[in-house]
């Protein structure tokens, strides 16, 4: 057996085994997450628990000054952040923008692949909550929101973390890209999916994470999924023989409204300021 295919074996195993050692959600996002479930917070006290990371104070700030906050006032202070906002969109919205504490490593190899990974994301997110509130402003109805597709989007790929660093274990593996990229598309999603599970998200997350890539996964009413994979399709994360005939599928579908959206100036400024969120 190579060496490629035994380490490929051996994350099988862990996976079905449940032994896999999954990364933790940054103890931020866990603090907040359990705060936003208390229905006696208040917005003071909210504001408190963010403000121990600094970082993420300045990241929130940031969102509540954003296009898609839809205001032109700018908050100076955290805890105006948080008002703006508000307490039913934080909890999903400040544990997305912790999400690039995961994406670290001490090996300088591996912080490459990593850093690369968590850039495609943001680049895919980017996409995913641009056109989710150009869909929010001609579907007033849906289900959907903004604070869950920008935690989706961020999460989408998360399951490529283990696998990373199960490769950091064997560099005479980890320096072979095509085995790397073999066991990403072949295990990430199913790795996404228990790391959801363990995290204890709702079931549209654990959706996401597994079938963002799975072809064969086709949800009648429109999803979560439907923007991550029209971001990925843009990023080109997600390969498709025909991008026009892809997406064509997503105008049908009514996710995008047209074909002349991408070039337009108002998709375009309003990617900008959502790629200007995570900067």
């Amino acid at each position: 057996m190579s060496t490629e295919n035994a380490l490929l074996t051996i994350l099988v195993d862990r996976i079905n085994n449940d032994t896999l050692v999954l990364p933790t959600l940054p103890e931020v996002a866990i603090k907040v997450r359990q705060a936003a479930d208390n229905p006696d917070v208040n917005l003071i006290q909210m504001s408190e628990v963010i403000s121990q990371d600094p970082a993420l104070s300045a990241r929130m700030i940031k969102v509540a000054n954003s296009a898609i906050m839809g205001r032109s006032v700018k908050v100076s202070n955290l805890q105006q952040a948080v008002t703006r906002i508000g307490l039913r969109q934080i909890k999903n919205i400040a544990t997305a923008m912790a999400m690039e504490q995961l994406f670290v490593s001490n090996n300088e190899l591996i912080k490459g692949y990593m850093g690369k990974a968590w850039q495609k994301t943001l680049t895919v997110a980017s996409h995913s909550i641009t056109l989710m509130e150009f869909y929010l402003k001609n579907n007033k109805h849906t289900s959907l929101n903004r604070d869950s597709i920008t935690l989706a989007a961020l999460v989408y790929n998360i399951g490529v973390l283990p696998i990373l660093t199960e490769a950091e274990r064997h560099p005479e593996v980890f320096a072979n890209p095509s085995f790397l990229a073999h066991a990403i598309q072949k295990l990430s999603g199913k790795i996404g999916s228990s790391i959801m599970q363990a995290w204890e998200f709702p079931k549209e997350f654990v959706d996401v994470a597994l079938s963002w890539a799975d072809p064969s996964y086709k949800p009648d009413k429109v999803s979560y999924v439907d923007f991550i994979r029209v971001g990925a399709i843009l990023e080109g994360t997600l390969q498709v023989s025909d991008k026009s005939a892809a997406l064509q599928t997503y105008i049908d579908k009514g996710v995008i409204p047209s074909m002349q959206l991408f070039t337009s100036d108002e998709y375009n400024d309003m990617l900008k300021d959502v790629k200007n969120m995570f900067s």
